[in-house]
């Protein structure tokens, strides 16, 4: 990955806390890694992780070589065949975007994304994993549409006996420098949702896209590498992954690209390469005057540290990377987790098992 203006160091190991006190997650549909890696910093080893894409299952393996992965889609997962995943102190995933029951019946669209959600809730049974973390939309959240899902998930897990909650938390109030709100759901077994805290947003200014691309911008002789972060002194949009069965790499619909466009970022495609000492950046040009971005700078809006390798082509590196987890948004949600699942290890009355 092109080195860029990656995170502080002491936000990029994988944890230095004596073993014996670290916590076991089972991660699914895993992607680029974003969710395990900030999850891992917080505490959190993994003792499977699945996903249904080989070049995802790459990905992973490239950057921990030590993880168990498996390609495996969670709608055939069963964990007898995997018992190390019983009992596990979080069950985890970013899963595939679900759609509102009322745009699967206007697109005539089935609903894969639904059913992938259904499977991970189905999964609470086998492994009765003491935690739970979802992500997904943030409309699944708060609009009226998603209703009906929020209420079979309810069902579910209150039928096993967890008490959760749904929140939508932004990206950018924990050290990412993009505005992605994320829906979100935490569940315990028992009453540990009690003693759950939803992260405080960190302290201090927030990184700008032209603070976390300076380096990477310049690293071909670019002369107006400098010019350009300084006027880039804002929060980027949404990355949006887009959708892995049709179209090529770009940084999302109309409306994003056009705020791409404000801050001199032609959002149309994603570049191979970072600009040479020749690129002439002229935003009066229209997008010929503006500069693309390489995969390896989303990931870095992303939070990846600048090291994370993604496999694959141009297209699905960038479907990984725009589908991602922020590691540091994962982080500071693995903190708060593991701040309760602690107490409770503290705590002479504890929640029973199974």
């Amino acid at each position: 990955m092109t080195r860029g203006n990656a995170a502080p160091a002491e936000e990029q190991d994988q944890g230095s806390m004596d073993p014996r006190h670290r916590l076991t997650s089972l991660e699914i549909c895993a992607g680029a890694g974003g969710l395990a890696f900030g999850l891992e910093q917080a505490g959190f080893d993994p003792v499977l992780l699945i996903d249904n894409r080989p070049i995802a299952c790459e990905t992973l393996r490239a950057n921990r070589p030590h993880w168990d992965v498996r390609e495996i889609d969670i709608l055939d997962f069963d964990p007898v065949d995997h018992q190390q995943v019983y009992d596990v102190h979080l069950l985890s995933g970013g899963l595939p975007r679900v759609k509102s029951p009322a745009a699967v019946g206007r697109t005539r669209g089935d609903d894969t994304e639904l059913s992938v959600l259904r499977a991970a809730v189905d999964l609470v049974y086998g492994v009765q994993p003491r935690a739970i973390l979802l992500e997904n939309v943030p409309d699944l959240v708060r609009k009226s549409d998603y209703e009906p899902i929020r209420k079979v998930v309810a069902e579910e897990l209150g039928h096993l006996g967890y008490r959760f909650q749904w929140h939508i938390l932004n990206a950018k109030d924990y050290g990412v420098p993009q505005s992605r709100e994320v829906g979100l759901l935490v569940a315990f077994k028992g009453d540990l949702i009690d003693r759950f805290e939803w992260p405080r947003s960190h302290a201090g200014p927030r990184r700008s896209v032209g603070e976390t691309l300076l380096r990477s911008m310049g690293a071909r002789g670019w002369r107006d590498a400098e010019k350009w972060a300084a006027q880039a002194n804002v929060i980027a949009p949404t990355i949006v992954g887009g959708s892995w069965d049709r179209g090529g790499a770009d940084l999302g619909p109309t409306g994003a690209k056009q705020k791409w466009a404000r801050i001199g970022v032609d959002g149309v495609t994603v570049a191979d390469q970072v600009p040479d000492a020749d690129f002439v950046w002229d935003p009066v040009l229209g997008r010929q005057g503006l500069v693309p971005l390489t995969v390896d700078q989303v990931a870095l809006l992303q939070g990846f540290p600048a090291e994370w390798r993604i496999a694959g082509r141009k297209t699905a590196r960038y479907r990984q990377v725009g589908n991602a987890t922020p590691p540091s948004l994962a982080r500071a949600l693995g903190e708060a987790i593991a701040s309760v699942l602690y107490a409770e290890d503290d705590d002479p009355i504890r929640v029973t098992g199974r």
